[in-house]
């Protein structure tokens, strides 16, 4: 069955990034000059996924009224002539169809994806980490989403989890695969733990934040036990469907930026801001002028 729908898990709470986040949600924490789950979401529509569900949870309406038309805005900016700007505002409504669900209670990463469960329906769909933005690929750059489901369509639409190679002693901060290979970068999942200890890695293969899902997902997470930090985590119900049902990883070697870790933010925005043909060149000029005057 064709993937038509994606959920964009944003509950959290975002601690790493107080003070910006406490008054705002850190999904909507600028980086260069758009909100991080935009980017997202922009990606979702490159795929082909124009059913977006994004589940939120209090004090984060901003969200929604960014995926909104501000009529007010728009009608300003055409009043001053700022064509450009206006084209903008206009497409960010129109890249998909978006919806919204609380998460009611913080209950961890595998719940914010069971709510989605009504929405999604006996539908496969995607899931995207909005902490983790894939950039729009660039001369033969491979785009991760469509390149996933390119790899759940060859393999009988079985769900697939991005993993990509890092260090053994990195991996304990990941959910990290037991890969049995298949073919060239892709691998059936014997086994994937969550934060394992250096010791317990099965691998130094680590998810990262994009996923396709059949249906039975929701099963899976139904039947899972609150795990590492005493949630219920996803790690653990992919652990179920690839025992009952069969399930993938395939190894992504592009980009992928984490902005949910203040280090990491400040090398997206760079990365991202060079990536751009209006800011590039000159941003480039900047950093070169820079670097020596740091010593």
């Amino acid at each position: 069955m064709t993937v038509r729908k994606a959920v964009i898990p944003a509950a959290g709470l975002g601690t790493r990034f107080l003070p910006a986040s406490k008054a705002q949600p850190k999904e909507m924490i600028t980086v260069v000059d758009k909100p991080g789950i935009q980017y997202v979401v922009e990606e979702a529509a490159r795929a082909g996924l124009d059913d977006i569900l994004i589940v939120t949870s209090r004090n984060k309406s901003s969200v929604e009224d960014h995926f909104d038309r501000s009529l007010e805005l728009e009608h300003h900016l055409e009043e001053a002539g700022k064509d450009e700007q206006l084209a903008e505002v206009r497409a960010i409504p129109g890249l998909a169809q978006i919806h919204y669900v609380r998460q009611k209670e913080p209950l961890g990463f595998g719940h914010a994806v069971f709510v989605a469960r009504r929405h999604v329906g006996d539908e496969p769909f995607a899931v995207m980490v909005p902490d983790e933005i894939v950039p729009s690929p660039k001369d033969d750059e491979i785009d991760l989403m469509p390149k996933m489901l390119e790899v759940y369509e060859r393999h009988g639409d079985k769900s697939v989890v991005a993993v990509v190679e890092v260090p053994k002693e990195e991996a304990v901060a990941y959910g990290v695969v037991d890969p049995d290979w298949v073919e060239d970068g892709v691998a059936r999942i014997k086994d994937m733990i969550e934060k394992p200890t250096v010791q317990e890695s099965p691998s130094n293969l680590a998810s990262r934040g994009r996923y396709v899902f059949t249906p039975e997902i929701f099963d899976a997470l139904e039947r899972t036990a609150a795990g590492v930090g005493d949630e219920i985590q996803l790690t653990d119900g992919i652990r179920i469907l690839a025992q009952e049902q069969g399930a993938f990883a395939y190894v992504f070697n592009g980009r992928i930026m984490d902005v949910g870790k203040k280090l990491d933010y400040l090398k997206a925005t760079v990365e991202l801001a060079l990536r751009r043909d209006d800011l590039g060149a000159s941003f480039k000029s900047y950093l070169e002028e820079l670097v020596p005057r740091l010593g």
